[in-house]
C-alpha cells in the first residue's frame, strides 16, 4: 500500500488518464488492451481511473502496445535529438493474443524507448504450426520485411506470399492477416506508420 505523499507524488503524472487517452486515440477497448497486455480489463480501469498505480512492468506492457516508452508517462521529451538502443536481450516478446491457443506470431518492440515516435518497427516470429492471425487494421501504412521464411499476407481480401528478402507496403487500414507458410517458423521485421 502507498502512503499518502507517494499516492499524491505519482497522482500528478495522471497516469491513467494518459493511458486512457493512448486507448481511445486507437480506438480499443478495455477487453482488447487487456487481451494485448494480459492485463485485466477491470485492473485496466482502474488504473485508468487513478484508483491503481501500476507497477513499472505493468506500465511498460501497456507502453508497447501504443508504441510509447515509460517516459512518456513521467517527463517531457528533451529538446535534442533522439536517440534509443535497443539491446536484444532487452527486448519484450509478447503474443498477437493473450489466449490459450497457440499465437499466429509472437512480437518483440525494435523501438519501445523512444517516445512520440514516427514509426514503430518490430520483430515479429511466426510459427509453423500457427494458424493466420485475425484479421485487424489500423490507421497509417505498413512495410513488412521477410528476414527468414516464407509469409503469406491476406490484405482486403488479396493474398500476398513473400519469401526470403521480399518486402511489402500496403496501406494498414485495409483488413491484413499473417501466417507462415511453410513448414518451418519464419520472421519479420514490420514496421508501421501513423
Amino acid at each position: 500500500m502507498l502512503s499518502e505523499t507517494l499516492a499524491d507524488g505519482l497522482g500528478q503524472y495522471e497516469i491513467g488518464t494518459k493511458i486512457r487517452v493512448l486507448r481511445q486515440a486507437k480506438k480499443l477497448g478495455l477487453v482488447q488492451l487487456g487481451g494485448h497486455t494480459g492485463l485485466s480489463p477491470a485492473m485496466l480501469s482502474k488504473i485508468e481511473r487513478g484508483q491503481l498505480i501500476p507497477t513499472l512492468p505493468t506500465l511498460l506492457r501497456i507502453a508497447m502496445v501504443f508504441g510509447v516508452g515509460l517516459d512518456h508517462f513521467f517527463a517531457e521529451a528533451p529538446d535534442r535529438p533522439k536517440v534509443a538502443v535497443v539491446r536484444k536481450a532487452e527486448r519484450l516478446r509478447l503474443p498477437d493474443r493473450q489466449r490459450n491457443d497457440m499465437p499466429s506470431y509472437f512480437f518483440e518492440s525494435l523501438d519501445f524507448p523512444v517516445t512520440d515516435r514516427k514509426m514503430q518497427a518490430y520483430y515479429a516470429e511466426f510459427p509453423a504450426s500457427s494458424n493466420e492471425s485475425q484479421p485487424h487494421q489500423h490507421d497509417g501504412a505498413e512495410l513488412v520485411y521477410v528476414i527468414k521464411g516464407r509469409l503469406a499476407l491476406s490484405i482486403a481480401g488479396s493474398d500476398f506470399v513473400l519469401d526470403e528478402g521480399d518486402a511489402i507496403y500496403f496501406d494498414s487500414g485495409a483488413p491484413h492477416s499473417y501466417r507462415c507458410d511453410e513448414p518451418d517458423s519464419c520472421s519479420a521485421i514490420v514496421v508501421t506508420v501513423p
